[in-house]
């Protein structure tokens, strides 16, 4: 919407005292317009810089410096204003020197109400123009840093996405979380803490941009003094300023963002990230921390189930090897036992000759009948293979 006429701003600047009457408090003060008077050019130039014009209608003929000097002055002084210059008849090429200098219009005295603010009207009009161009210009430029910076906080989401999928090593990705985590948010330094489960503290595992002293406690016991207050609530927290100062890390900073690292609702780790400022964080900063909050439990709830299989695997193999080994005593026990029958189905023929009492040679012929079936038992058992052996062929 182009502004009404009461926030626009007219200079007048002439010799004539009726001149600048009839211009202000005749012809624009009643249409709203807020009007500033001049008789010279010193003064407004002075009234140029402190009531800020929208337009400035000066003549020609000014006392001292002419309205062409005050052309020349406004330019050098940087104050881009529309000027209508006013001059008599037949100082035609005044004018035109005027409209050389940067003037926007030509009046003729005496002046004519309608043709003053005919004149006046147009040249604002193009100011409004102008200044809705230039903001107009100004809101693209903004929308166009605030999109620039989305698909940048939505890189950073989707290559943490790819991390935390590709990879086991909890050192790269904390790097590649820290990192994440300063650049959704513009903050100077970051950390994370893990709960551990034995002791019940928190453990600094992660950490960028803070103070030498803290840093050097990475894999230590460590709480910033607020970080127990969100595992407790597991709800984002967002401090700074005042509210800041009754805890520890007021030491180092001055606005903190803590968001919980949960497990099946559980806090079991925050991410913080702190300014060294007492600026705020905004809700989009929240968001975007809480997103690779998100990534963060996701990667240690996979960390713990691959530690988790891992163990289960060792555990299998142990059992594979123990029942490898019984395989392979079983096998043997086998061989022994086919071996002592043989050698015993080898000599009884023998005995049955050397034997010369009936009752004797009825119970080898028995014993020889009980050894043939044990070997024939024996011989359905499945044929075990030891480890690593090859199978046999039908």
């Amino acid at each position: 919407m182009s502004p009404s006429p009461a926030t626009q701003r007219v200079l007048i600047v002439d010799e004539d005292p009726d001149v600048l009457d009839l211009l202000s408090r005749q012809v624009l003060e009643p249409l709203g317009y807020e009007v500033a008077t001049a008789n010279d050019a010193g003064t407004a130039i002075q009234q140029a810089v402190s009531f800020s014009p929208d337009l400035i209608v000066a003549s020609l003929l000014l006392p001292g410096l002419s309205g062409k000097d005050l052309l020349v002055a406004l330019r050098s002084q940087g104050l881009d204003v529309p000027v209508l210059v006013t001059a008599g008849e037949g100082q035609e090429a005044d004018a035109i020197q005027a409209f050389r200098l940067g003037a926007k219009d030509y009046l003729v005295k005496p002046l004519r109400e309608a043709e003053v603010l005919a004149a006046i009207e147009r040249a604002l009009k193009e100011v409004r123009l102008s200044h809705e161009a230039n903001q107009l210009a100004a809101e693209l430029a903004e929308s166009h840093r605030q999109l620039e910076k989305r698909v940048r906080e939505l890189t950073t989401i989707y290559d943490i996405g790819k991390t935390v999928t590709s990879t086991t090593n909890q050192r790269e990705l904390f790097d590649k979380l820290m990192l994440s985590s300063l650049n959704v948010t513009n903050a100077d330094m970051g950390w994370v803490l893990l709960l551990d489960e034995d002791s019940g503290h928190l453990y600094l595992r992660a950490q960028r941009g803070m103070p030498r002293a803290l840093a050097n406690k990475l894999h230590q016991r460590w709480d910033d003094g607020v970080s127990s207050l969100v595992m407790l609530s597991a709800e984002t927290l967002s401090i700074h300023g005042d509210g800041l100062e009754q805890f520890k890390l007021a030491r180092f900073a001055k606005a903190a963002l803590i968001v919980p690292i949960k497990a099946r609702q559980e806090a079991i780790g925050v991410i913080t990230v702190a300014r060294e400022k007492p600026q705020p964080f905004t809700e989009p900063n929240q968001r975007m921390l809480e997103a690779v909050g998100d990534y963060a439990s996701i990667s240690l709830i996979n960390a713990r189930l691959f530690k988790a299989l891992t163990g289960r695997a060792e555990q299998l193999q142990e059992v594979v090897d123990e029942t490898r080994t019984d395989m392979r005593d079983q096998v043997a026990w086998v061989d022994r036992v086919r071996a002592e029958l043989n050698g015993l189905q080898e000599q009884l023929p023998e005995l049955l000759q050397s034997s010369e009492h009936p009752s004797q040679r009825k119970r080898l012929q028995v014993l020889s009948s009980d050894l043939e079936t044990m070997v024939q038992d024996l011989d359905k058992l499945p044929r075990l293979q030891p480890a690593g052996s090859p199978s046999p062929t039908a």
